[in-house]
């Protein structure tokens, strides 16, 4: 398919910064792909020196397919393209030494951080889950907003506040003992490192000669520092974003990102992809007008080429049980009518618990059906097993993993046992693996609890050493077999059947290791076991929530889980005031980015869109009439019909309707 002229002009335009500004469905994979490909065939940049990066794996994975699909393997060679946090991690592995860092880092996940932050603040919080997580989420913030813990701790104001700075304190100080580092800090401690050291950031600016970015209104404020320093004085990128999709405030996400970089880079050329390939134009008016009422920096108004197509309709449900029925009601009269995929439908919603009782609903009927953000592989018992050795392979440092992995299976090592070995490392200021060798252990740990600790990190010894002399492969392998980890499976899983479909999850997780280990992927060479850890660690904290399935089935998912993808007949359920916008926004005068998210969920739907109202719904045991949302009433009147406000059918439109139906049901008799 030919370029229009906006996306030739962004794939040619290579002299200065461009900032892409690309509308919902405009074809911005294709001009990132494009620019990639003329860089290297018409500007004489070898691939290698290019980097392309943006948020999921999934995105990143689509990105690398389609450049491969353009250029051919050679060309290809050495090109980078990631997501902000790979790009990090491979900088960081680089750097470890400049960073104070020693070679065997682990990555701790949400999990492995809350678990370090729970047994660190056992006085101040006394385990309270809801503080834990208040806790997380500051110090995550803290550092995206590049605050170390002495600056958080000199403008901490208030008794909690200052109770979550010294917490902060504690952990990045336990973090810097266990040799490990969580998500914030593979975009953190890269634009700490180049800040502070000119010769390494000027290697990495000559490493990286052309930058593109794809979903920049995404970017918080540590990465678009790193963009900054990676790209210097030179100002050779691109970034393609939209300001109207922008809906992560509370990730840290920051729009004006896009205000500050035409003043960080006066020269910035702008370049408008405003033409939507995917939905009618009834679909891209409505969405127009809606945005329309957010103040812009930046004008912008997506028209298509695509005929108007079908009005935009709002249904009515009594209650959150009518709504469920009505949504799976309609599904099926519109199949039946079209003959058409369950695929083809979209069920979108607010929060994730306004799924139970439309999930409930098609069960009943017997809809196939996805939830998207179900479990993710690496949230598997077994596999987090499987991890937690790999990691105290690589990183003997690393307690969380020992403490999940040192009884599991059993081997008789008891919590006494293991209370006395934390009580002595934490005294000797060593970790729990390293202090099990020490010979002062014995003055407080003997017998059979002893002996059956020291077998086992002897154990792991032996095994570390074999992996680094290179017999990884053999090492993985011996793993599962040293710790008759299948025998386990089969004692505690509920059925012979389940210990079978976790050991086909080990299976799978080892296949990924070898053809890691063995350099059957092109792009990215992997030369240790514990470059392979690293990546599957990451790999597990980007892809939650993401699935590749592509089962015929109809597919539910927050409006936030929602962006970039596409859905021919869309359904937005409980398109009321206090669900979108929500309450939260409402009372903290957010509702700019309320409306960007409904502006995403309208921009989804191809061909057609109906929101679902409630007159009633029971809300924390209350039964309450909410209002039906703000954002309807912002829509073109003449392009939305309501149901309670019915137009009537004219003599041909009654005619055409019931003909379809016959036509239907002859094709049904047909079939039998």
């Amino acid at each position: 398919m030919k370029l229009n002229s906006s996306q030739d002009e962004a794939v040619k335009y290579i002299s200065g910064p461009c900032l892409v500004l690309a509308g919902a469905g405009s074809g911005k994979t294709r001009v990132i792909t494009n620019k990639i490909a003329y860089l290297v065939q018409s500007c004489g940049y070898k691939a290698r020196y290019i980097a392309a990066v943006t948020f999921t794996n999934k995105a990143a994975r689509e990105m690398k397919e389609r450049v491969a699909q353009t250029l051919g393997k050679g060309e290809a060679r050495g090109l980078m393209v990631s997501t902000f946090h790979t790009l990090g991690l491979n900088i960081i592995r680089r750097e470890y030494k400049s960073l104070g860092l020693k070679a065997g880092f682990s990555l701790f996940d949400d999990q492995d951080q809350l678990a370090l932050l729970k047994e660190l603040t056992e006085k101040q919080l006394d385990g309270d889950k809801d503080l834990l997580r208040q806790l997380l989420s500051a110090i995550s913030n803290w550092k995206n907003d590049m605050l170390s813990p002495d600056q958080v701790k000199a403008m901490a104001q208030g008794e909690q506040q200052q109770l979550f700075a010294f917490c902060y304190e504690m952990y990045q100080a336990q973090m810097k003992a266990y040799n490990a580092l969580d998500f914030d800090d593979l975009i953190l401690m890269p634009v700490l490192l180049f800040r502070k050291d000119e010769e390494v950031r000027q290697r990495w600016q000559s490493r990286i000669r052309y930058l593109l970015v794809d979903e920049y209104q995404d970017t918080n404020t540590s990465q678009y520092e790193l963009v900054k320093l990676i790209v210097g004085e030179r100002g050779r990128f691109t970034v393609v974003g939209d300001d109207d999709q922008s809906i992560y405030s509370w990730r840290g996400a920051k729009p004006q990102n896009l205000v500050l970089l035409g003043q960080d880079y006066p020269q910035l050329r702008l370049i408008k992809l405003e033409q939507n390939y995917r939905s009618t134009n009834r679909i891209l008016r409505a969405a127009n007008i809606l945005i329309a009422n957010n103040p812009h920096v930046y004008e912008k108004s997506l028209f298509s080429a695509l005929p108007d197509g079908e009005m935009l309709k709002v249904i009515l449900a009594n209650n959150e049980d009518h709504e469920a029925e009505r949504v799976v009601g309609e599904i099926i009269a519109h199949k039946f009518i079209n003959h058409t995929a369950y695929r083809d439908y979209a069920i979108l919603y607010r929060g994730n618990h306004q799924s139970r009782l439309i999930e409930k609903c098609l069960m009943q009927n017997r809809i196939p059906y996805k939830l998207s953000g179900g479990t993710s592989f690496f949230a598997r018992a077994e596999i987090k097993d499987m991890m937690a050795y790999l990691r105290i392979l690589v990183n003997p440092d690393d307690d969380n993993a020992f403490l999940r992995i040192v009884n599991t299976p059993r081997r008789e090592i008891g919590p006494v046992t293991l209370e006395k070995l934390g009580t002595y490392a934490n005294m000797r200021g060593k970790s729990l693996f390293e202090s099990s060798f020490e010979i002062g252990l014995e003055q407080t740990l003997s017998g059979k609890g002893l002996e059956n600790l020291r077998r086992f990190t002897q154990w792991i010894v032996s095994l570390a050493d074999q992996a680094e002399r290179g017999n990884t492969v053999d090492v993985v392998r011996a793993l599962v077999r040293d710790t008759h980890y299948e025998d386990w499976l089969y004692e505690t899983s509920s059925s012979p059947k389940a210990a079978e479909m976790r050991m086909k999850n080990i299976s799978d997780l080892y296949a990924w290791i070898v053809a890691d280990l063995e350099g059957d992927n092109p792009v990215q060479e992997v030369k240790s076991l514990r470059e392979v850890v690293q990546r599957l660690t990451l790999r597990d904290m980007m892809e939650r929530g993401e699935d590749a399935d592509d089962s015929d089935a109809v597919q539910l998912m927050t409006l936030h889980a929602s962006k970039g993808l596409e859905f021919p007949y869309v359904y937005l359920v409980g398109s009321e005031e206090g669900l979108l916008p929500h309450q939260t926004s409402i009372d903290e005068d957010n509702i700019e980015e309320e409306r960007r998210l409904m502006y995403v969920g309208i921009t989804r739907a191809q061909r057609e869109l109906t929101f679902i109202v409630c007159k009633e719904r029971r809300q924390f045991g209350e039964l309450i009439k909410p209002a039906h949302s703000r954002f309807l009433d912002e829509l073109p009147y003449d392009d939305v019909t309501w149901e309670a406000r019915k137009k009537t059918l004219t003599q041909e439109e009654t005619k055409q309707k019931g003909q379809a139906h016959i036509a239907n049901l002859r094709a049904m008799f047909k079939k039998d």
